[in-house]
């Protein structure tokens, strides 16, 4: 795998915990205490939980990258419940996308994206789940674009949104944990995220490789994976 990649998933990951660390801990953070997280989501209870997951559900349909909503979890609930309200807020923003394509947006997303969408049809149509779930896991491409994609395509909704959810589960869980480390053990937690973002990256190109039944995704993507045109007769799933 090219590690280029791994090498931008880290710098965004350490540049939310170094904004979040100072935001906290200087005076900048005493500027800030009044931000919209610390005003109108922290210690808010239900009231709190149900606008994050209003808003990350928003931030997400419309492309702001799912790690910013998951690190943000963390900061605003910590790492168990902050990873689960980023899931869900993740999972909705997904959904909201794949139907808007699905239900409303159909001639539009299929002009503007009709090339991924054969991609998403010819990769995914057998294997539903197993195959979302290895486009989802890959630490590289765009979430929203795969949404309206998959929308678009003849792919059932259910295994595609389940797999989606699992696949959005080990960075949810990652960025969430950095988000948790800005007031709690932020050296250790950072530490930690920067090795399970590593490995969870190297454990979804390894996936995919193996499990993708010699199909191909896309080209591009999978020259940044270091992947050559003829890669991937591989494994088959049970």
């Amino acid at each position: 795998m090219n590690p280029k990649i791994l090498l931008r998933g880290l710098v965004a990951l350490l540049a939310m915990a170094a904004i979040g660390f100072l935001i906290n801990q200087t005076h900048l953070g005493d500027l800030l205490n009044q931000g919209w997280i610390d005003r109108e989501v922290r210690g808010k209870g239900i009231s709190g939980e149900l606008l994050f997951l209003a808003i990350g559900t928003l931030f997400t349909a419309i492309g702001l990258p799912r790690q910013v909503v998951s690190f943000m979890a963390g900061y605003a609930f910590g790492f168990i419940y902050g990873t689960w309200l980023g899931l869900i807020a993740t999972e909705l923003g997904c959904a909201a996308t794949f139907f808007y394509a699905r239900l409303a947006g159909r001639p539009l997303v299929a002009k503007r994206l009709s090339g991924r969408v054969a991609k998403i049809n010819n990769f995914v149509r057998d294997y539903p789940f197993t195959m979302t779930l290895l486009i989802r896991l890959l630490p590289v491409g765009s979430n929203v674009a795969t949404s309206l994609a998959g929308g678009v395509s003849s792919v059932p909704a259910i295994p595609f949104l389940l797999g989606s959810a699992l696949g959005f589960l080990p960075q949810t869980a990652i960025f969430a944990l950095v988000g948790s480390g800005v007031n709690v053990d932020p050296v250790w937690r950072i530490g930690i995220g920067v090795v399970l973002f590593v490995g969870s990256g190297i454990l979804g190109v390894y996936l995919f490789r193996r499990l993708r039944h010699g199909r191909h995704y896309d080209e591009a993507l999978e020259r940044e994976l270091g992947e050559t045109a003829d890669a991937g007769t591989d494994l088959p799933v049970n």
